[in-house]
Parts: structure tokens; sequence; C-alpha cells
């Protein structure tokens, strides 16, 4: 009886030891005197409490408005038990994003070069290895090697019209049709492979990319594993992606690039490119002083074409659904497009061309006010590499806090947006833009981190876009939603429904 006693109290000390260092985690700012978002914070989660049943936009939307209405330009969060920072100002945006970013060049993003070999890609290194890698790969995104691309693009497009032409229905779901639009380009882009995903909507890249986006249980504890204990899980190595994946694309990367090696093939597309940094160091036109030491290992190379491969084929491909959601909703602006699109064609001795597609204002402003409502990446992070004293005050952010910048919530608030929930390309006017912060609309982040691969994402997407409205007309069917809700089981901003629209041929 006095053993069963001494374990109780022992039991009762231990909780109470951890309950009050759970605790003390959420009044990490109060105590520092440190502005911070009020209201109740779940022990273990913090702010994250509805992150599995909420997704993160309109978590981080809520918190974004408590500091804003207090008129605070930052303030103090618990993600989960760690305490982390939200910008509001964005003026400190710009700073953290530009002017300050020899502090604040990495993201915090979980990878593991040794345990998880695609994981250590462009988007998650940092550090001194990620502006190397990114010096080797900024040349393979330039407007020119874009524009070398466009024809390869273009095929594709092509066979996505001959796809809609025999299949399209009265009612369809677009959404799967263009991501597998999507999967078709930047595989044939980044792989030099045709993925034949509009005739077999379940070829492998189709499988396998989508099984990327897929988040059980056992991922997501690993993800809030690895988040708050970073150094512990690269000792242990810890792994994110799944085996499945791993295994697929590293035998793809190999056996494409093992192909190319031995029959001297030479394409214009991303894998091109990469194998010549590989080799190399650098692409065969810069001249010496821009070449580096080394090139890039068969395992770095595979890296940045599984991130080329995922960003390319999701981010594009929801982007093109919310727009073709919206124009089904507005079809004054649909026509407008239309009719802006049938001019620029004609204008250009009707051809369809680089610098057509990549220069139509109009075509512009719709795909611009689609990246405000419906932001791939609902917020960008960063991390600093030391103490930092936020400008203006006398507050300091601890070295490694997490910082994020609520992408989402800067492009719904009215005070830069009037009536955010309306859908209006004309905000993006020349004019209109020029009265605006230049840091309330941040699709692709800003500073050197901005998404390398912006060009060609827009370029895709615009594309495909022009091939769809000029060849049929969307109106809202009777399963199209009000308002897309968003999958909190989805890391980018993606509808938990299909999008089922009208499709007339014009």
């Amino acid at each position: 009886m006095e053993l069963l006693s001494y374990v109780l109290t022992g039991f009762i000390f231990v909780v109470s030891i951890a309950y009050l260092y759970m605790r003390s985690r959420h009044s990490y700012w109060r105590d520092r005197g440190i502005p911070y978002v009020r209201g109740k914070t779940h022990l273990i989660m913090g702010h994250m409490e509805h992150f599995n049943t909420k997704h993160a936009s309109y978590i981080n939307q809520d918190l974004y408005r408590d500091l804003k209405s207090r008129g605070e330009a930052f303030g103090g969060m618990s993600f989960f038990l760690l305490p982390g920072l939200i910008l509001v100002d964005p003026e400190l945006i710009k700073t953290v994003l530009v002017k300050d970013f020899n502090v604040f060049h990495d993201r915090g993003v979980y990878n593991d070069a040794k345990a998880d070999p695609l994981s250590a890609h462009l988007f998650a290194i940092e550090g001194q290895e990620w502006r190397l890698l990114r010096q080797k790969l900024t040349p393979t995104f330039t407007s020119g090697r874009m524009k070398q691309m466009f024809g390869t693009i273009q095929q594709v497009a092509e066979e996505f019209l001959r796809y809609m032409n025999d299949n399209c229905h009265r009612e369809m779901e677009i959404k799967d049709v263009l991501a597998r639009f999507t999967t078709d380009v930047i595989g044939t882009c980044a792989f030099g492979i045709e993925c034949n995903s509009l005739k077999n909507p379940d070829s492998e890249f189709r499988k396998y990319g989508n099984k990327v986006f897929e988040q059980d249980t056992v991922l997501m504890m690993k993800f809030i594993f690895v988040t708050m204990f970073k150094g512990l899980a690269k000792r242990i190595g810890v792994k994110l992606t799944d085996d499945g994946v791993e295994r697929f694309f590293m035998q793809v990367v190999r056996d494409t690039v093992e192909y190319r090696e031995l029959n001297k093939v030479q394409r214009n597309d991303f894998m091109n490119l990469l194998l010549q940094i590989k080799n190399k160091g650098s692409l065969d036109e810069q001249n010496d002083t821009a070449k580096t030491e080394a090139g890039m290992t068969m395992n770095e190379l595979a890296a940045q074409v599984f991130v080329f491969f995922l960003a390319g084929f999701e981010t594009s491909s929801t982007t093109m659904n919310f727009c073709l959601y919206e124009l089904a909703k507005n079809p004054d602006i649909q026509e407008r497009l239309r009719e802006e699109i049938e001019r620029a064609i004609e204008e250009n001795d009707g051809k369809v061309t680089y610098e057509m597609v990549m220069t139509n204002q109009y075509l512009d402003n719709v795909i611009n006010e689609t990246l405000r409502k419906y932001p791939p990446i609902e917020s960008l992070t960063r991390v600093p590499t030391r103490d930092y004293t936020i400008p203006g005050t006398k507050h300091v952010i601890p070295k490694d806090t997490l910082i994020t910048i609520p992408v989402y919530a800067l492009h719904r608030d009215p005070e830069f947006y009037p009536d955010p929930n309306q859908f209006n390309p004309d905000r993006f006017l020349p004019d209109e833009v020029k009265q605006r912060h230049p840091y309330v609309f941040i699709p692709f982040g800003e500073g050197p981190r901005i998404c390398i691969g912006l060009r060609f994402g827009l370029m895709q997407a615009k594309l495909g876009l022009i091939t769809l409205l000029r060849n049929f007309r969307f109106s809202p069917s009777a399963q199209t939603p009000a308002e897309f809700e968003f999958d909190p089981k989805s890391f980018i901003l993606s509808p938990t429904s299909g999008n089922y629209l009208k499709v007339d041929k014009i």
C-alpha cells in the first residue's frame, strides 16, 4: 500500500511538472512583454488546436484578425508547444523577406538529405547550401528558357484540347481533368516522359503525385514531431516522404539520367538543364566565372526534379481550377477575357506565342485576382539565424523562432481589398496596384527566396486557360458550391470537393 502511495505521488508530481511546463510555453510572449494572440490556447496544440479539421488558412486568418483588430504590427502565438510569431504589418513583412534577408534566409522546413533524400530540395534546404543550389538553378528558369519549353507545353495543350473535345459532357468535374493536364505538362518538362494522365487517369505519375499530398494520422504526428524537435528528428533519421513515392521517383530519375547520358539525348526541358549542372556545375553557355566547383549528386538532382514536379502540377492545376470556378460564376468577366484573348491572337497573326501568352494584361489581371483569393501556399515561414530586434522596438525575436507571414489573410484583408470575397480583376489595373503596399500581394513569396518556378507555373496555367476559353464556355451546375471549403489535410489551398461545371463547346 505504501509503495502504491509513492508511485501515485510520483505520477502526480510528474504530471504536474509537465502541465506547468506546457502552460509556461503558452505564456512565453506575455512573460516577455511582447504582443500576443488573445484567447484560449490548447494545452498541447496551442493555437493549432483545430489544424486537423480546419485548414491552416482559416486558423492563421483568425490569428491575423485578432492582432490587426488591436493595431498590432506582429504578435506571438503558440505553434503547438513552440512559441511562434505572426506578422501583420506589410512593411515589417518586407523587412523580413527582403531588407534583412541575411537574417531570415531559412524557411524552417524539415529536411534530411541522408534519411529522406527527396526532402533536400531547393524549397527546404538552408544557409549556404541553399545559396549555392539557388545560384546553380536560377539560369534554368529565365524567360528565354521558358520560351524554349513553350512548344513542348503547346503539344500537351493540343492533346488536352483533343481530350476535352472527345470527353466533355454537359457537366464535368474539372478539377481532376486540370490536374491530369498539368501532370502531363510537368512530366514532359521535368522528366521528358509522356505521363499520359489525360488518357490514363490511373497513371503512375498521377498515383504517386497524389500520394505526396495525402496526409494520414501517422504523417501528421511525424510532422508535429519534426516541427517541435527538428534536431532530434535529424539525429534519429525521421522520414516524411512515403517509401513508395521515394522508390518511384528515384527509379524514374535514375532510368531517365542513364538513358539520356548513354544515348546523348538532348531536349528542351528541365532534365536536360539539370544534367548539365550535375556533370559540369553550371549550364553549358555560362562563362567560367559563373561556374561552381561541384555539380550535383544523383540524389540532389532527384530532389530538385521531385519538387519541380509537385509544385508544377498541383499549384498550377488548383489555380486554373479556382479561376474557372470564378469565371463560371462571373460570366461577364469570362466573356471579356475570351474577347481579350481572341483580340490578342488576331493581332499576333493568329498565333499563340510565348510573348502573347505572357503579356496579355487582362489575363494577367484575372490570374492575379485568382491568386489573391486563392494563394496556393496560404502562408510563408521564416526563421532568424540569430536573435533579432524588431525595428522601432526593443522586442527581440529569439534565434530559430518560427515566423509566419499569413498570405491568405493579407489577400483577404478588406483594408487592402474592399469586399475581399468579390472576384474583381480590375483590382490589378496599374493605377489600383500603385495605391496598395506591394507586400499585401505575395502569392509566390518575395525577395531572394521568391518561387523560382513562377514563370513556368504562370506559363502553363495561362496556356491551359487560353486553350479552354477559346473553345468552351463554362457556367455553374447544380453541384457547383456557393463557396469552396479548403481541405484541412492538404498543405496547399485545395478544395474539399470537386469542381462541377457546365461545359459548352463554342
